[in-house]
């Protein structure tokens, strides 16, 4: 299973970013998407999960303002970012798993598969 997430780029505080995470291997529609980010000199966090069933999660930090989806039509991931802030410049990598149950959907540890991150920038 290959992960490739594009789409980051730099923009303005208050302002939206999508970013994508196209998935090739595997049966898509089968697995759990996540993203994670990492800020420079801090640890890799959780921010949103989608479970094949539908079920999501969301960081406190970015409930209301982030919103997960996939296509299966186009085996791809999104990450919609709005109200966008300076705190939330990271890098960020989507993963996959086709094993992570429900209650182990924000740990890192659930997914096996990882994708080389994008990074996102908001200036202040």
């Amino acid at each position: 299973v290959q992960l490739q997430a594009f789409g980051g780029g730099l923009v303005q505080a208050g302002g939206s970013l999508r970013v994508s995470c196209e998935v090739s291997g595997g049966t898509f529609s089968r697995y759990t998407i996540a993203w994670f980010r990492q800020a420079p000199g801090k640890e890799r966090n959780f921010v949103a999960a989608l479970r094949w069933t539908g079920a999501t999660r969301y960081a406190d930090s970015v409930k209301g303002r982030f919103t997960i989806s996939r296509d299966s039509a186009k085996n791809t991931a999104y990450l919609q970012m709005n109200s966008l802030k300076p705190e939330d410049t990271a890098l960020y990598y989507c993963a996959a798993s086709s094993t992570a149950i429900q209650s182990a959907m924000t740990s890192a540890q659930a997914y096996a598969n990882w994708g080389q991150g994008t990074l996102v920038t908001v200036s202040s």
